[in-house]
Parts: structure tokens; sequence; C-alpha cells
């Protein structure tokens, strides 16, 4: 049995088994990237939501496929990701 203080005073609980907390993974990254076959991250281009009017067809075409995430910033997103 384990004493906690609370409210009205102290209250006796028994003890439970301490569990290691889960990663949590974040979830505005889940819905931004998703994880290749081979390990690698993909994500989609900037610069598609506003202002298309001024902006090439061929530039747009481009805008739209997705791409992976650089080597450098590959580490910070599996982080987020819950992989690393």
């Amino acid at each position: 049995m384990v004493w906690f203080y609370g409210k009205g005073g102290y209250i006796c609980a028994p003890k439970l088994k301490t569990v290691m907390p889960k990663q949590k993974t974040n979830s505005g990254a889940k819905k931004r990237f998703k994880v290749t076959g081979s390990g690698k991250i993909k994500r989609a281009k900037a610069f598609k939501r506003h202002l298309l009017g001024r902006k090439s067809k061929k530039r747009k075409e481009e805008l739209a496929k997705s791409t992976i995430v650089h080597k450098s910033d590959e580490h910070r997103v599996k982080m987020l990701l819950g992989m690393a």
C-alpha cells in the first residue's frame, strides 16, 4: 500500500507497477509526412496554396509532386514521428 496526499488528507492506494510512458507522435507531423519502404520520408512541396495565377503551368505541376525530406532535416522529422 502507498499513501498519497489528496484533498481531504492522506489516502491509501494499492501500489501499481510503474510503466514507462509511451512516446506520442506529433499529430501535425503524421499528417504532413509519409515514410517510404526504404525508410526515407516524403513531404509535399510548398508554395501551392494561393497566388497561383502568376505561376506558370510547369511550375505548378512541379510543385504538385512530392519530394524527399533533406538529410539534414531527416532526424528532426523522425523524432516528431517517433522513429528516432
